[in-house]
């Protein structure tokens, strides 16, 4: 049996990102605000090397920028508005937001950033309060192998193979679109010992759904999800 299973967080989805600007400093106090368990936030970098809470690889949708952002430079993100005002934040501006408040939810979005995360979740001394995840099964592996006491988690849009690519990825967690779980699939994980997140979950009934299911996280758009 796993020692997951009595275990449900709610994890804020780039912040509370139903109310505020998304992947903005606005978004996640809002959710530390609303007493989130995690906030959910992605990871890519600019073209000097800083790391930047973006989640598409352009700024088209979520600014009012153009282009790629791997091929502009900090200076230049940072004059974009991302939303009522608010810029496109480095990593480590959030860590110092939420740091002693929250735990942190890391979507690594492009190879060869591993490394660099890994570096500033060890200067923020927040090894204890991170998990890294993603689609790409590569990067997964990667820090497992490597840092084997930061927790990680590997995303899927479907539940096909998920249980089995998460454990030879010797991940910590699996997490499914939500209308793929299944009792079995829960099952199954924490028989694992893995924990299973839901996402994205924005109904609340869908919510509690779940959570009688005996999944252990929702990431929803809305931290205050359980209260509507």
């Amino acid at each position: 049996m796993s020692d997951h299973e009595q275990d449900f967080f709610i994890i804020s989805h780039r912040g509370a990102s139903y109310y505020m600007p998304e992947n903005t400093l606005s978004s996640f106090q809002k959710a530390l605000d609303m007493n989130t368990d995690m906030i959910e936030l992605d990871v890519r970098r600019s073209l000097d090397n800083k790391l930047v809470v973006i989640h598409d690889k352009t700024l088209n949708r979520t600014t009012n920028g153009t282009g790629p952002v791997s091929q502009k430079t900090y200076e230049e993100l940072s004059r974009y508005d991302a939303g009522e005002g608010e810029k496109i934040p480095l990593l480590e501006d959030v860590f110092s937001l939420g740091k002693g408040k929250t735990r942190f939810v890391i979507e690594l979005k492009e190879e060869r950033t591993e490394d660099q995360v890994l570096k500033m979740i060890k200067d923020f001394n927040i090894r204890d309060d991170v998990f890294i995840v993603s689609f790409n099964k590569k990067m997964i592996k990667y820090i497992t192998t490597f840092e084997k006491d930061i927790r990680t988690g590997l995303i899927s849009l479907f539940p096909f193979n998920i249980l089995e690519n998460g454990l030879r990825c010797n991940t910590d967690a699996i997490a499914v679109f939500k209308y793929f779980i299944s009792e079995s699939l829960i099952s199954k994980a924490h028989l694992n010992n893995l924990y299973i997140f839901a996402w994205t979950v924005n109904e609340p009934t869908k919510c509690r759904q779940l959570r009688n299911m005996g999944i252990n996280g929702v990431v929803t758009n809305k931290p205050d999800i359980l209260t509507l």
